[in-house]
């Protein structure tokens, strides 16, 4: 257990952010299972809409520290290849 003031505060703060953190990689998550659920129906028009939806979301997760830039961009790329490929 913490012992100190700063180390409480410490442990508060985590326990925020971790939440806050969950649900950005939540709502990611959910913007990119759109996309893969119009790949999966075949939907070329609702996957590049929904593509273009999931770009922001991923690079916002990058932004905010919740996404290393690599796997946003490797996640990014691998969806387009796939959109472009129908």
């Amino acid at each position: 257990m913490a012992n100190t003031p700063q180390a409480r505060k410490r442990i508060r703060r985590n326990e925020t952010r971790a939440l806050i953190n969950g649900n950005r990689l939540s709502r990611i998550r959910t913007f990119v299972k759109k996309v893969e659920a119009a790949l999966a129906g075949g939907d070329k028009d609702a996957a590049a809409a929904a593509l273009k939806e999931a770009q922001p979301e991923l690079q916002r997760g990058v932004a905010r520290g919740v996404l290393h830039k690599n796997t946003a961009s490797r996640k990014l790329s691998r969806l387009t290849k796939r959109v472009s490929a129908l």
